[in-house]
């Protein structure tokens, strides 16, 4: 029997992940990831190479292709990491590296930006803006390297560089454009107020078409780079938080969803606008025109989940790979609740809510001749766990969210003992679900509907809940009350910090400079 198919994309951090489904029922025909690198140049710096996406996306698209069966596909669907910045010239062609969310180096930027519009940016578009968000970067950009600027002629985000090479079009959505903090979420379109405040061009932004509307066709070149045929349409798509949040069924104001990826989110969807003032949160576009679903979502972003977990396996084994993702697991069951008084904080690098403070910096506090690798992975697991729930109190106090359940999506929400621990830590059951990565699956959803199908229907047919981890009530206890020793740790440490990097301005070898 021939499948109905779609094919997700979805541009992570880390990997490109390719997801082949059903279109009955949203069941995974074939997957693939596909790895890259993220490059650091220099201390604060996250560079990575548009090729380097461009072939790892078609080396996954194969593998998930050939562990399918070669079905025929019907729509492709894009989803990415957000807020990063490719530069193109007049020929498409990239004029240096991409730098991304993680990047640091646009400090400054970010504060002129702000100090420019005071209370107007958060009233157009729902965010202070952070280092590495697209507006910060295109400011550093013209100040540090005028020759890359002075060839910009079109601004893309990650995953739409992957449509053009696609389509040949230059185009995005809705979700991913809010976050680059040069769109007004009412109005849903770029906005020239923040445009003039970056220094950027109208002309130079790509035009904005609905998540669930075809966005161009696959072209004669990248159908033979894929071994698909041509004229496929490709969706809009979405951002991957949104995406992530549409493939884990969260589509009603009051779902929580927490996403455990590179970084980590919690995330609501909104039917109103609900701005934090004090700058703490997101609040931005979502993916979905009126009469689809929330047309807005709010989200406490940290920075360090994945990241710190990817770190610390380096420092611990010797050749790691995915698997030792599952002995990491298995060390940190071994540890106790509190890991034997290690204290983890995960600021490797800096940190978005409640802190917007890219100088943030990590520590493990209690540290001695006990612990041992299982204390250090459980530690570290607990760590961006507060950092979450730090996010979380900072939501529920501007949306009045009060969720029954906690939805887990991401790589980590494969860990049993991750699930736990964030069970135990909120209170609330903690459910996962059918499939590994919601993203794709988000992606391949916005494939379906730019083809008939409706986005609702799609999550009743699709979305399937699968592990659910209740909260124990002694872990409760002890994890609120280890929860404000975490908090009480983080002002005196951010003053170290600060000690720390004022003695190395002083021109002491071995201090990072950035």
């Amino acid at each position: 029997m021939q499948h109905q198919c779609l094919l997700g994309i979805d541009l992570g951090t880390g990997s490109v992940k390719a997801l082949i489904v059903d279109r009955a029922d949203g069941r995974a025909l074939g997957e693939a990831s596909v790895d890259y690198p993220i490059d650091r140049p220099e201390p604060g710096t996250a560079e990575q190479s548009p090729e380097a996406w461009w072939r790892a996306t078609v080396d996954a698209v194969h593998r998930a292709l050939t562990n399918s069966g070669h079905p025929t596909i019907e729509a492709i669907g894009l989803s990415g990491q957000m807020h990063g910045t490719v530069t193109l010239d007049a020929a498409h062609r990239p004029n240096g590296p991409a730098i991304i969310w993680a990047d640091q180096r646009s400090a400054r930027e970010a504060r002129e930006i702000e100090e420019r519009l005071g209370d107007e940016l958060l009233d157009i578009s729902g965010s202070r803006i952070a280092p590495g968000f697209q507006a910060a970067t295109l400011r550093w950009l013209q100040r540090h390297r005028p020759e890359c600027w002075a060839t910009t002629r079109h601004i893309l985000l990650p995953k739409d560089y992957l449509r053009l090479r696609l389509t040949g079009e230059l185009t995005t959505e809705p979700s991913d454009a809010a976050g680059a903090l040069l769109f007004d979420i009412q109005t849903r379109d770029w906005s020239s107020k923040l445009l003039d405040a970056a220094g950027v061009g109208r002309e130079q932004l790509p035009p904005i078409v609905p998540s669930s509307a075809s966005s161009g066709r696959l072209t004669r070149d990248a159908a033979m780079a894929l071994g698909l045929p041509p004229g496929i349409p490709v969706a809009g798509g979405a951002a991957d938080a949104p995406a992530a949040a549409l493939g884990a069924g969260m589509i009603a104001p009051g779902d929580l969803m927490i996403t455990l990826s590179s970084g980590a989110q919690v995330y609501t969807p909104l039917d109103a606008p609900l701005v934090d003032r004090l700058g703490r949160l997101h609040t931005l576009a979502a993916p979905f025109e009126p009469g689809e679903g929330p047309l807005w979502y709010a989200m406490g972003a940290t920075l360090n989940a994945g990241l710190a977990y990817r770190w610390l396996r380096g420092l611990l084994f010797d050749h790691p790979d995915e698997s030792t993702f599952d002995r990491m697991n298995d060390l940190a069951a071994t540890a106790s609740p509190g890991a034997n008084g290690l204290l983890f904080l995960p600021y490797l690098a800096g940190e978005r809510t409640p802190h917007l403070d890219p100088d943030a910096r990590g520590a493990f506090i209690g540290l001695d001749a006990r612990h041992g690798r299982g204390e250090l992975v459980r530690a570290t697991l607990e760590g961006v766990s507060f950092a979450l729930f730090d996010a979380w109190q900072v939501l529920q106090e501007t949306t009045g969210a009060n969720p029954a359940v906690i939805t887990l999506a991401g790589g980590g929400s494969r860990s049993k003992v991750w699930r736990q621990i964030l069970a135990d830590l909120f209170g609330l059951p903690v459910r996962t679900l059918r499939g590994g990565n919601q993203s794709a699956l988000g992606a391949a959803m916005f494939a379906a509907a730019c083809t008939g199908d409706d986005v609702t229907d799609l999550v009743n047919r699709w979305v399937r809940y699968e592990a659910v981890s209740p909260p124990d009530s002694n872990g409760h206890n002890r994890y609120r009350a280890l929860f404000s020793i975490f908090r009480d740790a983080c002002e005196p440490h951010r003053a170290i910090v600060q000690a720390l990097r004022q003695w190395g301005q002083a021109g002491n070898p071995g201090f990072p400079s950035a």
